[in-house]
């Protein structure tokens, strides 16, 4: 019994140092992904025509209010509220425009997003289980310091696995 725990003891040791550890550059990896870039540019074009469709409206508000900032003194009380009415509905309709817009934005990158990531965390597990690591640290997750003695840069690796997932 004795030596069993003795050997225990001394095996011990040894197998902590087997352990592998591993990390990488997500953010390096998705970048270069041609359908992240894909996704991104679709992003991109929906935030411009947004930003467009906001733009218009706020230049017709400028236009509308300079307008009656001329003509106030010449209304009559009805026409000069009907008109401050106007204006602050067009002033709501931009404010709850720009809200619509950001939510639908989050959605639309979330729906883009989201099979990517997935595509790159089962590459990240695939290299993981392949090359027998504990753990693969992501760099992107702000990690301060990650040992390149210790620990292998598996994002070539990753990257390749992601070649073959295609």
């Amino acid at each position: 019994m004795k030596k069993i725990i003795i050997m225990l003891m001394v095996f011990a040791p040894m197998s902590l140092f087997a352990q592998k550890f591993g990390h990488v550059d997500s953010q390096a990896i998705m970048q270069g992904m041609p359908e992240f870039i894909s996704a991104r540019g679709e992003v991109e074009a929906q935030t411009k025509k947004y930003e467009d469709e906001l733009q218009s409206m706020q230049q017709e508000l400028q236009r509308k209010s300079e307008d009656y900032e001329k003509n106030a003194s010449t209304m009559n009380d009805t026409k000069r509220q009907e008109t401050e009415t106007e204006l602050q509905q067009m002033y709501q309709k931009i404010q709850q425009t720009y809200q619509d817009n950001q939510q639908a934005l989050a959605k639309l990158q979330q729906e883009k997003l989201q099979p990517i990531t997935t595509k790159l965390i089962n590459a990240i597990n695939n290299v993981g289980k392949a090359g027998g690591y504990v753990y693969i640290m992501d760099k992107a997750a702000g990690i301060p310091y990650i040992s390149d003695s210790l620990s292998k840069d598996v994002t070539a690796d990753v990257k390749a696995e992601l070649n073959k997932l295609k």
